[in-house]
């Protein structure tokens, strides 16, 4: 078994599964920073099929490494048995790779459902117009955004970039924001202090 592991033509496959062990010890023994990538942008179809946003990248990523390692050394095997040889890497590697997204799609499908929702659910960034931001990082000022952490409507954290609406303002590490628009990939914020924000908070809601 060994040696048809450390053969040539399953060397992709034998590393990625390798390389799947190594970030799961990682993870198991504390020392990762738990996988959970933030991706705030909306995805792309593909990129969204395969569960990229909706389950943690670092999971997505492992789940890949064992498809591949596994779907791989199972089409040499195949190929042995039935040719009397493994195929080159060079063509099982490819094969293998496109086996793999279809079954990742359903491994991500999985995931989503039985994973906590507070780390799965993805929403648009839009959504998070109106919610309050606390920035964490630098001091934003207009045409120098500063990152900032927001809530969702589910619970899960985001990190965004932000501005101050105000030409001359300046919001502190730990100081809080309105965010009442968004340009491109920033997000334009009135400070506490602003007389406006009550207004925007406490509107009353226009029913039909």
């Amino acid at each position: 078994m060994l040696d048809f592991l450390l053969a040539p033509e399953n060397l992709p496959f034998a590393a990625a599964l390798v390389l799947m062990l190594l970030i799961g010890l990682v993870e198991a023994v504390g020392l990762g920073a738990g996988g959970a990538a933030d991706i705030d942008a909306e995805m792309p179809d593909l990129l969204g099929w395969l569960g990229v946003g909706r389950v943690p990248l670092l999971m997505l990523i492992v789940v890949l490494l064992a498809l591949f390692g596994l779907l791989g050394l199972g089409l040499q095997q195949l190929a042995e048995a039935l040719l009397g040889a493994p195929l080159s890497p060079w063509l099982a590697a490819p094969v293998a790779f496109l086996a793999s997204l279809p079954l990742l799609g359903m491994c991500a499908r999985g995931l989503e459902r039985i994973l906590p929702r507070d780390e799965t659910t993805a929403v648009g960034l839009e959504s998070l117009v109106g919610k309050r931001a606390t920035v964490t990082i630098g001091t934003a000022a207009r045409g120098h955004p500063a990152r900032a952490s927001v809530r969702d409507s589910h619970g899960q954290i985001h990190h965004v970039m932000v501005e101050p609406n105000d030409d001359l303002g300046r919001v502190q590490a730990g100081e809080t924001v309105l965010l009442v628009r968004r340009e491109g990939g920033i997000f334009i914020g009135l400070a506490e202090g602003d007389a406006l924000i009550p207004r925007l908070d406490d509107r009353p809601a226009i029913t039909g």
